[in-house]
This record gives C-alpha cells, sequence and structure tokens, in this order.
C-alpha cells in the first residue's frame, strides 16, 4: 500500500494535489453524506488487497473460528437490507459498481470476502472480478489503493494499517483525478467476470461446514 502520507498516485503514475487525510469516522460521515445526494450518476469501488480485519462483522469472526454455519447464517441476515439498498438505488437511478482483483491462491480472508460479495451480487450490487495481471502494468512500483469514487464527484483513497484495519481515507475533489481513476477502473470492470459466475467456478468445492481457515 501506498505510504498514506503521501499524494494519489492515478494509473499514469502523475502527481495529484494533495487529499484532505480524514480519521475512520470523519470518513464515514463524509461518505454517507455525499452519497445521500447522488442522483442519476454511477459510483464504483476499485478493491487491491488480499486481506482485511473486518471491524463489527460477526459473520466474520465466525468464519474465523471456523464456524461456517453461524458465519453463513449471519451473512444471510443480511438479504433484506442489501435488497432495500438496491432498490434505493434504483429508485435515485445511481449504482454502485465494484471490482475487486483476486489473486491465487486465495487467502483466507478472500475465501470469506467472496461469498459476501456473492450474497450483494444476487441482492443486485453490481461486481465483476479481475485476475492480478489485469492490473500489472499499472503496478510496477506499488500495489494499486483501495479507491472508492461517489457519483464523478469525490475520490476516497481508503486507508488501511499494515495489518489490514480500516484507518480513514485520503478525499479528493479534483475533477482530472477523478476523471482519470473513473475510467481506469470502468475499463477493469468492462474486462472482468461476474462475481457470481467466478464464485461457482472457483468456490463451490473449496470449503465444507466447520472447516477451519485460519
Amino acid at each position: 500500500m501506498p505510504d498514506p502520507r503521501a499524494p494519489l498516485a492515478p494509473p499514469t503514475r502523475g502527481v495529484p494535489p494533495q487529499g484532505e487525510k480524514l480519521i475512520r469516522e470523519a470518513y464515514r460521515r463524509d461518505f454517507r453524506k455525499r452519497d445521500a445526494r447522488i442522483r442519476n450518476r454511477d459510483s464504483w469501488k476499485f478493491e487491491r488487497r488480499q486481506h482485511f480485519e473486518e471491524q463489527n462483522n460477526p459473520s466474520r469472526d465466525a468464519f474465523r473460528r471456523g464456524d461456517w454455519d453461524e458465519a453463513m447464517r449471519l451473512l444471510d441476515e443480511r438479504r433484506g437490507d442489501l435488497l432495500a439498498l438496491a432498490q434505493e438505488d434504483e429508485r435515485r437511478g445511481s449504482f454502485f459498481h465494484r471490482v475487486r482483483v483476486v489473486e491465487t491462491p486465495l487467502t483466507p480472508y478472500m475465501r470469506w470476502e467472496l461469498h459476501s460479495l456473492r450474497l450483494r451480487a444476487e441482492c443486485g450490487e453490481r461486481i465483476r472480478v479481475i485476475g492480478v495481471e489485469k492490473v500489472a502494468a499499472s503496478e510496477k512500483t506499488d500495489p494499486l489503493p483501495e479507491v472508492v469514487i461517489l457519483g464523478g464527484r469525490t475520490l476516497y483513497h481508503i486507508i488501511y494499517t499494515a495489518t489490514g484495519v480500516p484507518d480513514g481515507a485520503v478525499r479528493y475533489t479534483d475533477p482530472g483525478i477523478i476523471e482519470e481513476w473513473e475510467k481506469y477502473i470502468k475499463n477493469l470492470y468492462e474486462a472482468g467476470e461476474d462475481v457470481i459466475s467466478y464464485f461457482n467456478r472457483e468456490l463451490t468445492h473449496l470449503h465444507s461446514p466447520g472447516t477451519k481457515l485460519e
């Protein structure tokens, strides 16, 4: 992960203006406020890291313990909320697209997250998977950062600690940075595979109840 104190480097490795660092709670508040205002404009997320330490996620905790049935039950409890979010996106004419880089062999975290992403896709979120080779040309020095673009107006470079704990974000509103990153993520999305298709081919056979993954 690039140094979070440094400016975000877009795919062309240009040097953008300095963004504004937001601590975790400030980032979450800012995200919710800006997201609620979006109408008739899509949003995009690029996910690169292969391990995160999810915070306040009971399903993730159960999966870490090896309690498969409980982890899947807790994931499925979110189905109603995710369906409601999809209906709200439809009402606003604003859809959230996610591009997920997946390296093999899968990390234990990714095995769990792909179950979560499949559920989101079943509820209407637009999610595609790409292999690491799709971003190799942009990663000659460092892995690409985690990025969210809201409605073409705000870009967040999401920050994590070395162990994968969420640590806020750097916010950018420069139209040039946003346009370049949005185009880059859209192109990856077009080149990607639907997460449900990927899951059915690559993950269905990997786990059984009671499997301890960590």
